[in-house]
């Protein structure tokens, strides 16, 4: 009777794949790993959330109707307000932030750094393409209101406002965190960008043009194509040799900063 040969190990020299995405050593596969988790984890509430908007979720359509209305009778009875939301809403509307991302990717061309330029682009015009098509798949219409503060085209979900402001915080943000320094211009860049994302948001349901859900999931939507971008270049980095980096502390490309055409 013949006996079957015990398996052989895999190579000490060739870890199995599961190994090297998660062997500390294997810096790259553990990166790609946790990038890949990360935006995975982002995308869970967005799809979370439009599938609610597309069943018509009882309580989360109570909950957008309830501050639309509360924030509808607000700008009513507060002309100011109305002008004042409707100068930001038009000032970081979806064109002016791309038109500001143009001119970043062609100051980073110039300054040599072609690979982060190309990031920038990339996740400009997918956040760009992928927001649109949504709203034409979902079909959500914008709230119904009598005696709007403001009206707006096209369909509600996801908020292209909220979605664009987004993307145009997170590049700026780590493109320019290098040559913020360190304490208070580091923290002024970190809060402009928050400002930017969350006050565009808001100023879309104050006006009454986007329920709440629509501007929370251009905001999560938003997040998801950074955070898939920013791995991909942080995995380039790694497999080309350059330093590892912390993009929410260091900025993609430090090295630009110093060394122009170094990314």
């Amino acid at each position: 009777m013949r006996t079957r040969r015990p398996l052989s190990p895999a190579p000490a020299g060739r870890p199995s794949w599961r190994r090297r995405r998660l062997d500390p050593d294997h810096a790259l596969g553990l990166r790609l790993t946790v990038a890949a988790a990360a935006a995975f984890l982002i995308l869970v509430p967005f799809a979370l959330l439009t599938l609610l908007v597309l069943g018509a979720w009882a309580p989360l359509r109570r909950l957008d109707n309830a501050v639309t209305d509360a924030l509808h009778s607000y700008a009513q009875d507060h002309p100011a307000w109305v002008v004042l939301m409707r100068i930001w809403t038009e000032v970081f509307a979806p064109m002016p932030l791309r038109a500001v991302a143009v001119l970043l990717v062609v100051w980073l061309v110039r300054r040599g750094a072609r690979r982060l330029a190309l990031w920038a682009a990339t996740t400009m015009i997918v956040g760009g393409l992928i927001g649109p098509l949504l709203k034409l798949l979902v079909g959500r219409d914008r709230p119904e209101l009598l005696d709007p503060v403001a009206r707006a085209a096209g369909y509600s979900f996801p908020s292209g406002h909220a979605l664009n402001a987004t993307l145009a915080a997170g590049v700026l943000l780590l493109v320019l965190l290098p040559y913020a320094g360190r304490g208070l211009g580091r923290a002024a860049l970190w809060v402009g960008a928050v400002l930017l994302t969350v006050v565009t948001g808001l100023s879309r349901v104050a006006l009454g043009v986007h329920f709440t859900s629509d501007v929370l999931g251009g905001w999560l939507l938003g997040v998801a194509v950074v955070a898939a971008t920013t791995a991909a270049f942080t995995s380039w980095r790694a497999h080309t040799g350059r330093r590892p980096v912390r993009p929410t502390r260091d900025g993609l490309a430090p090295e630009v900063e110093r060394q122009p055409g170094a990314a």
